[in-house]
C-alpha cells in the first residue's frame, strides 16, 4: 500500500505544476450560488463547476470538464462544457 501511496503521491505533485487553481472568492461563491439554482448540484460541486467558469471566463466553449459524478457532468454540459465523463 505504501507504494501505491507514494506513486499517487508523485503523480499529484507532477499534475500539480500544470494546473490552475481558483480559491473560492466572493464572485466564485456567488456564482456557485446560481449555479445551485439552476441545477440539481451539490454546494460542492457547485463551488467546483463555478471554479472552472470562472478559469475560462464563462466561456465553456471548446473547453473540457473531466467528472465522475453524473449530476455535475449534466450541469457541466448544459453550461456549455465538453465532458468527459470517468466511470
Amino acid at each position: 500500500m505504501d507504494a501505491e501511496r507514494i506513486g499517487a503521491v508523485s503523480r499529484l505533485e507532477v499534475l500539480g505544476t500544470k494546473w490552475k487553481e481558483i480559491l473560492p472568492a466572493d464572485f466564485v461563491r456567488e456564482l456557485a450560488r446560481r449555479l445551485l439554482e439552476g441545477y440539481e448540484l451539490r454546494a460542492t460541486d457547485a463551488l467546483q463547476l463555478s471554479a472552472a467558469l470562472t478559469w475560462c471566463r464563462e466561456r465553456p466553449a471548446r473547453r473540457t470538464f473531466i467528472s465522475s459524478d453524473t449530476r455535475l457532468s449534466k450541469a457541466a454540459v448544459a453550461a456549455g462544457f465538453s465532458v468527459i465523463e470517468l466511470s
